[in-house]
């Protein structure tokens, strides 16, 4: 009997994806090596040459081998991120021969909170681009979730659905990437070349214009006019007692995908469009993102119920039409696809400078230690750009018996009109659903962590599933970075308190998944859930020894001593790496000391201020909040972040602590030389010599610091408040040393 084309391909086993392995490691394992044994002779150093009792110095010395033993952890647990780096690649042909007719129903879920911090036009945006998926529309269907309960979001979303009959036919008629229009018409402000394609351009160019400035119209004022209100009875549901913290659940069906006669302007069907606003009670704890999510993953269940959750945060809009079936050559892979849970994309940006001026790319986590982490049995979720099995998120644990049949069509029943489906799902997103549940704890995402997000996926992985990470050429998702500074520190504080917060909870790493998933995967965890108490370690380096300096008092070795060598090792065999690591990733040697610079600021700030909430926490005396970063900024912000200044501007308690470690260090410098030079010995410098280099780096690193506080006139310059109370911590802290 003939085979076909299909079964051809089966029986040649030609797998939907490849998985390859790092080439390099012999040699960064023998980097490794020599990188224990210096650090090993640095601990012998220190063990043996403490200070007698009672001789000056004791203390510090005792404090900086603290210090360096918890580096020295730290850095091995660093190590398994890097230890098995695998790379992945997709066969989307191999797909489309096999599985066309058979592809499975797909929910995205995009979700935003706030329209003043996440601006209605950018999360269309990234509604539009994700309801432009190459993908059957019949089977894609996009919720959003808007958790501000915005009339204003409502009606952007409205105007979405209306412009989508013009730009989805568009997109898939001239192959547009990016699919966001606001990308697509800013990467290509011409006309295309094709005298009927321009047209085209130009029409579907207009119309977006249009939409937008009826959008921003409506947004500047504040509320929806009566003849917009008129449009769609969806606007009823804005009550006048109803406000962001108080209102019942807000759902509206805004393209009804079960209708076949629902179509765009080409005749082609449309996915489902659907707005929700889970109810928000003053007495009821929302959840923040995780809460909003399961209550996506309930109301989705009763209309769509795709086999495939797709979330991504409203500033990230698909910048690759394809990646949709990039995750289905893992998911549906026949011989490993069924161990796989989620499939998670890296995060980029496209407002980055050319050096990176806050490492918001995020260079070497997504191209070296989340390969690493691949390699180990998967990535962590980070809460965007990812694929995910619904049932995985639902609890259900790996049976290497189970297969998944996958759901090809559409079940759907029509004979429900819209207001009975609004009326029958609201309950799905009521306050009091999850009341005796088990959601939030061992269905949907966990509950009472900031970042929900991690613990969940790992949750996934110890019910035995596996994940992969996957960055391809062209970038899946990309979305805004910070531009200030204060945005920066406030996000890290975030994500290293709620790490830091998984370590302190039953959540352990090395606790939940001992025995259930590799000691190197848990070790790459808790790399992350150890952000926190860095704090302490470097926070001791940058201060004591620099005071130590301005005293005399000796903490490294003499420069003729031999025991500098492994001092001197260890310190230029990382940094090297480090440079090495970051240029091999696409980065600049500036934008390599910028990350060192942030390495610096985000332990002394962010991190300390996550680790004193944690501490709180543990005590009673806090409780989890949730921050969101702005996705906009005024024009004069804006231009001095793509000069590549740094934006301080705010009198933050974030600040203070830079600044006064900066000077502290400073005054340290040029206290201590003055000291060796009136001394006129130059002797009294060579036992000096490693304690000088240090605090000139530290000096060298804060330039943009000093550079904020004395000489910028510009309104992103240190407020004067700072400056004082800098000052005047860093000299009573000098004065005091030499007390």
């Amino acid at each position: 009997m003939m085979l076909t084309e299909r079964q051809r391909e089966r029986e040649m086993g030609k797998p939907l994806f490849e998985t390859k392995q790092e080439k390099s490691r012999l040699a960064y394992r023998l980097y490794l090596l020599s990188m224990i044994n210096g650090i090993f002779l640095v601990f012998v150093y220190r063990a043996s040459h403490v200070p007698g009792e009672g001789e000056d110095g004791r203390w510090a010395w005792i404090g900086l081998f603290g210090a360096e033993l918890w580096f020295s952890i730290y850095w091995v647990f660093t190590q398994f991120r890097r230890w098995n780096r695998v790379y992945r690649q997709t066969f989307k042909d191999r797909l489309s021969q096999r599985y066309e007719n058979e592809l499975p129903i797909i929910d995205v879920f995009v979700c935003t909170a706030d329209p003043t911090i996440e601006p209605p036009t950018m999360v269309i945006n990234t509604v539009l681009s994700v309801m432009a998926y190459d993908y059957p529309p019949e089977k894609l269907n996009v919720y959003l979730s808007d958790d501000g309960g915005s009339d204003l979001t409502f009606y952007a979303l409205l105007e979405a659905s209306r412009f989508s009959k013009y730009w989805l036919p568009f997109c898939k008629k001239f192959q547009v990437e990016p699919r966001s229009p606001a990308a697509y018409f800013s990467a290509t402000p011409e006309p295309l070349v094709n005298p009927s394609q321009a047209k085209e351009f130009l029409s579907i160019k207009k119309l977006y214009k249009e939409m937008v400035d009826r959008i921003e119209t409506t947004s500047v004022l504040g509320k929806v006019s009566e003849e917009i209100i008129k449009e769609h009875q969806g606007f009823l549901e804005w009550g006048s007692g109803s406000n962001p913290r108080d209102h019942p659940t807000i759902l509206q069906i805004l393209i009804d995908g079960r209708d076949p006669n629902v179509v765009d302007m080409e005749g082609q069907r449309l996915p489902t469009l659907v707005y929700l606003a889970r109810e928000k009670r003053p007495h009821h704890h929302h959840n923040f993102k995780a809460g909003a999510m399961n209550a996506l993953i309930r109301v989705s269940s009763g209309l769509s119920n795709g086999q495939i959750i797709m979330n991504v945060d409203c500033d990230m809009f698909s910048n690759n039409s394809g990646s949709v079936r990039d995750a289905l050559c893992f998911l549906m892979d026949e011989e490993n696809g069924h161990q796989i849970a989620f499939v998670q994309f890296p995060q980029a940006f496209n407002n980055i400078t050319k050096n990176d001026i806050y490492y918001n790319f995020l260079k070497v986590i997504s191209q070296i230690e989340f390969p690493g982490l691949d390699g180990e049995g998967g990535p962590m979720y980070i809460g965007s750009g990812c694929f995910h099995r619904r049932d995985t998120l639902c609890g259900r644990k790996y049976s290497k018996e189970h297969i998944t049949e996958w759901e090809t069509q559409d079940n759907r029943k029509v004979d429900e009109s819209i207001d009975e489906l609004n009326e029958r799902l609201k309950g799905f997103a009521s306050c009091t659903y999850e009341e005796n549940t088990e959601w939030g704890k061992e269905m949907g995402l966990k509950y009472g962590c900031p970042v929900e997000d991690v613990i969940t996926g790992l949750s996934i992985q110890c019910r035995g599933w596996k994940s992969v990470f996957f960055s391809p050429k062209r970038k899946a998702f990309i979305g805004v970075a910070p531009t200030t500074l204060d945005q920066v520190l406030v996000q890290y504080k975030r994500w290293s308190e709620g790490n830091f917060q998984i370590f302190l909870s039953k959540y352990n790493p090395l606790l939940v998944g001992h025995g259930k998933i590799k000691v190197g995967l848990q070790m790459g965890y808790c790399s992350y859930c150890l952000w926190a108490p860095n704090c302490l370690a470097t926070l001791y380096y940058v201060v004591i020894p620099s005071l130590c300096f301005l005293k005399g008092t000796a903490l490294f070795p003499k420069i003729s001593s031999p025991w500098l060598i492994p001092f001197a090792y260890v310190a230029i065999s990382k940094y090297t790496y480090s440079l090495l690591e970051f240029l091999w990733c696409g980065g600049t040697v500036q934008g390599w000391w910028n990350n060192q610079r942030m390495w610096m600021f985000k332990r002394t700030t962010s991190y300390l201020f996550a680790f004193i909430d944690n501490l709180l926490k543990v005590f009673g005396f806090s409780k989890s909040t949730f921050v969101i970063t702005t996705k906009v900024a005024d024009q004069d912000v804006s231009q001095r972040y793509e000069q590549e200044m740094m934006e301080f501007g705010t009198s933050s308690p974030l600040f203070l602590i830079l600044a006064t470690i900066a000077m502290l260090n400073l005054f340290s410098l040029v206290g201590g030389v003055w000291v060796v030079i009136m001394s006129l010995q130059t002797t009294v410098m060579a036992p000096l010599s490693l304690q000088f280099v240090l605090c000139g780096i530290v000096v060298a690193i804060n330039l943009p610091v000093y550079q904020g506080l004395f000489f910028r006139m510009d309104k992103g310059r240190m407020p004067s408040s700072i400056m004082f109370k800098a000052v005047f911590f860093a000299l009573f802290a000098c004065i005091v040393s030499l007390l």
